[in-house]
């Protein structure tokens, strides 16, 4: 199993390259970083806090690290438009020799959608540009030219210059819905969701069916899952957690007890666990203390 970090954008950026380059020191595969403008609050309100440019972070990334592989977890197509996505991406690519994986999702946030103009389409809508846009980004990767006539986007013979270092740069799509899992069978190349394990498993079932039904080897696709961690011995605060809003996205309790709880993602199928900081400490030291407590403690009997 390969285990990742993934900061939390409201740190510093000289946090989050001090994450990155333990991680590239160490046996960590990946450095994801969340592509957003503002705290999410759930509604249209907003609250103070640092919320750093992901497309900003990510050269920076790629500039003091040599081996991790790096990415948005996610990037959203209500958002942005696949010719910048897919010309992002390949720069990327190319300036890190090959490491970059290209996240995307069909937006939801709704305050950063209503404080900065961006239409928030309702979810069937939403979804309906995301198949547009990764049709169209997938082919901007991968061919000289792009044409795609449909509904939302009119691209016709468009250059796709530069191209990716890598054969066939990764596409991960981060969802738990039905729809959206379908298009990530017939046009992704990796997928991602939250979940406990329990969660998580009901959504690999959903993950595998989709792709029954499109034809494609479930296998084929590396799969990823992040919870929130809690690494304590105390039972009645892991009770509390395990109750609270945020329980079934949330794995709690000693680090034997989560080996034993990340062995069930091995065992539901999936290749990568996304290990977030937000619940790692309060300082850069205590998150860094954590994550190595974890490298050594968890990661190191399931590599």
């Amino acid at each position: 199993m390969k285990f990742s970090v993934w900061p939390n954008p409201s740190r510093t950026p000289a946090e989050v390259l001090d994450l990155a380059r333990f991680a590239d020191d160490g046996e960590w595969h990946c450095i994801w970083y969340a592509d957003h403008y503002m705290p999410n609050t759930g509604d249209e309100s907003f609250e103070a806090g640092d919320v750093h440019e992901c497309w900003s972070i990510l050269p920076a990334v790629a500039a003091v690290t040599s081996r991790v592989r790096f990415g948005p977890l996610v990037a959203p197509t209500s958002i942005h438009h696949p010719a910048l996505l897919a010309n992002r991406a390949a720069t990327l690519d190319q300036l890190s020799s090959g490491r970059f994986t290209l996240g995307l999702g069909a937006g939801w946030q709704i305050n950063e959608h209503a404080a900065y103009g961006f239409e928030l389409e309702a979810p069937g809508a939403r979804v309906d540009r995301f198949e547009e846009s990764i049709q169209i980004v997938r082919s901007m990767l991968d061919d000289d030219r792009t044409t795609f006539h449909g509904e939302i986007y009119d691209v016709t013979d468009a250059p796709s210059d530069p191209m990716p270092v890598q054969e066939k740069l990764p596409i991960l799509v981060g969802t738990g819905s039905p729809r959206m899992l379908a298009i990530t069978a017939r046009h992704a190349q990796e997928w991602n969701t939250w979940g406990a394990p329990e969660l998580a498993a009901d959504r690999h079932q959903v993950f595998v069916d989709a792709c029954a039904t499109a034809g494609t080897d479930p296998d084929a696709l590396h799969t990823s899952v992040q919870s929130l961690v809690f690494m304590t011995d105390d039972a009645s605060k892991a009770e509390k957690i395990l109750a609270g809003e945020m329980g079934d996205r949330s794995i709690v309790g000693s680090s034997e007890h989560l080996v034993e709880q990340i062995g069930r993602y091995a065992e539901q199928g999936f290749d990568e666990v996304i290990v977030p900081d937000f619940t790692l400490g309060a300082t850069p030291a205590e998150r860094l203390e954590q994550y190595e407590r974890f490298d050594t403690e968890v990661a190191a009997h399931l590599r």
